[in-house]
């Protein structure tokens, strides 16, 4: 593989954004830790799971949207590898099905870890990256696409992590699902938000087109405020130290990005917007973790 075809590889696959499968595996082994019980295969399958499962799922996005015409020429969002004609659809089709694959290899060390609940749940999350835009009936083309989002990067990710170390669940580990889901979402909301023209013109109606410009940009707002009242919300029940509040030193970084993410109105800016949500993401999650250990 040439440097350029690395480039064109890696762009598809958008990095930026894996924090959303990195950060749920980090926060969930964690309070495993805080519980005595972590182990560090299962961590790291479960990373290796995540990651490949994301990876096929941005593949298979980019596939599908350009079959569907909302990857156009009008879009204000980075180049995407079969829009631009740098790869073609049956190409980023096969690596999505290259990366789901893969992340059976590790999958199938969790079920033996984990039992066959483990299988049960790394499938619906691959039903769940290939019904996003692509099947009969795409639910992130129908406004669902939040709350799949929440649900699988945030509690579906941290709970099965924490599952798979300690064989079951806890009030923590639900808790500290929260703010991770609630991040990871607000992540998918900026592309959103910058796509609502070109969605709408397409029949995508994403919950940013159904919410309007306004409305969108305030559940950005809401999804980042609530992120930071769950640590709070933690301390003031006892049961963890203050230093779960380590999280609140990315709080200038956050106000600064809501700020951004109101007044932006043009694709330059949400697209920078973007990789700063994953930055505050990956910085959330680690500063949450470390603050869950302490």
């Amino acid at each position: 593989m040439t440097e350029r075809s690395l480039r064109i590889w890696l762009s598809a696959i958008r990095p930026a954004t894996l924090t959303a499968a990195v950060v749920p595996v980090i926060v969930g082994s964690a309070v495993a830790a805080r519980d005595g019980r972590f182990r560090a295969l299962p961590a790291v399958a479960a990373l290796l799971g995540a990651v490949l499962i994301q990876i096929g799922t941005n593949l298979a996005n980019d596939a599908d949207d350009y079959e569907r015409g909302a990857d156009s020429a009008a879009r204000q969002g980075p180049v995407r590898a079969t829009q631009s004609g740098l790869l073609s659809t049956r190409q980023v089709r096969g690596a999505a099905w290259l990366s789901f694959a893969g992340a059976a290899l590790p999958g199938g060390y969790l079920a033996a870890v984990g039992g066959w609940s483990i299988i049960g749940l790394g499938v619906a999350a691959i039903a769940a990256g290939l019904a996003y835009t692509g099947g009969p009936w795409p639910y992130g083309y129908h406004g669902l696409g939040d709350l799949f989002v929440f649900a699988f990067f945030g509690l579906a990710a941290v709970l099965g992590t924490y599952y798979v170390q300690t064989g079951a669940l806890s009030g923590l580990a639900v808790a500290a699902a929260l703010p991770v889901g609630a991040l990871a979402t607000a992540i998918l909301v900026v592309n959103n938000i910058r796509d609502i023209q070109t969605d709408r013109l397409v029949g995508k109606r994403t919950l940013a087109v159904r919410l309007g410009d306004r409305g969108a940009r305030r559940e950005f707002a809401a999804l980042v405020t609530a992120a930071y009242l769950v640590p709070l919300a933690l301390w003031q029940g006892g049961g963890v130290s203050a230093l779960v509040l380590l999280p609140w030193l990315t709080l200038p970084q956050a106000a600064r990005l809501v700020g951004d993410v109101l007044a932006a109105q043009d694709g330059t800016r949400f697209n920078a917007a973007l990789r700063a949500t994953a930055r505050l993401h990956g910085w959330y999650g680690l500063l949450f973790a470390g603050g869950l250990l302490a």
